[in-house]
């Protein structure tokens, strides 16, 4: 579902960014551009907290007084509730920062909507495949420092089984904390697994760490636009059919519970 267009208002996507990783922001700008071509808005942008343009040069590429400042984060954790309101200098729903209104949505990762991403996700890189034979784990990070980061998943297990999509099994599992990704194959009794990364990029993670856990790689290698890894499904790994997806966040409708977050927020806050 859509949002009304909002020709005095601008959007802003912030999302964490990388140093380190090439294709880490792509998903970012990807989604405000698919936002843009919508023409649902004034102005749509992006910023990051490892990466230009930052945080705090936010407002000053602006031109709109009235601002959506969506998280393209997973989950609410360090990043949600502490590092963007501290440098957009937000301390509530609406916050009036230099003259301009800005409106903190949620991040997208909590929103209901991400479960049928999950669930098409699954479906487009096993095409066929018969779910009573399947079953499909979602995996994150995994850290003692912040628990929502793992709630985001266990609630989209939760959501999965409750929507009835057939998986013998919906599970969850992480890097750094049990039940281990590494493990796989013990956590799952049937002969074919899918694995989606519930990250927003093809980051680290997803393209280097996690293939590695898994056994498709001996080795962490390169990023992601220089690997096809995803391009390789089914992997015949440990006695089991594997299929591997690429993170959720690259998922193009991604655009859309974005939207989700601004139309929740004004029921919310602005009605």
């Amino acid at each position: 579902m859509s949002i009304a267009p909002k020709p005095q208002s601008a959007l802003l996507i912030v999302g964490h960014g990388s140093t380190e990783n090439p294709d880490s922001s792509t998903p970012y700008f990807d989604h405000a551009d698919e936002i843009r071509r919508r023409g649902l808005f004034a102005e749509v942008h992006c910023c990051f907290w490892k990466e230009e343009p930052s945080m705090r040069e936010a407002l000053y590429m602006i031109d709109a007084d009235d601002i959506y400042v969506v998280p393209d984060f997973i989950s609410e954790g360090y990043f949600t509730q502490d590092v963007i309101p501290r440098e957009l200098r937000i301390t509530g729903p609406s916050t009036v920062v230099a003259g301009k209104t800005l409106h903190y949505c949620l991040p997208v990762g909590v929103h209901p909507s991400m479960t049928g991403l999950i669930l098409r996700r699954a479906r487009e890189v096993a095409p066929g495949l018969d779910p009573a034979q399947t079953t499909l784990i979602i995996t994150g990070h995994g850290t003692g420092l912040n628990q929502n980061s793992t709630k985001a998943i266990r609630d989209q297990v939760d959501q999965i089984l409750a929507a009835g999509a057939g998986y013998a099994a919906v599970l969850d599992a992480y890097m750094e904390e049990q039940p281990f990704i590494a493990e796989w194959d013990q956590l799952a009794a049937t002969p074919n697994v899918v694995v989606v990364p519930f990250f927003i990029s093809d980051g680290l993670h997803s393209y280097q760490d996690i293939p590695v856990l898994l056994g498709i790689e001996p080795e962490v290698g390169p990023a992601a636009s220089q690997r096809e890894v995803f391009r390789h499904n089914p992997h015949h790994l440990r006695g089991k059919t594997l299929f591997y997806s690429s993170a959720i966040g690259t998922e193009r409708l991604i655009a859309d519970v974005i939207l989700d977050q601004v139309r929740d927020f004004d029921i919310a806050h602005r009605p």
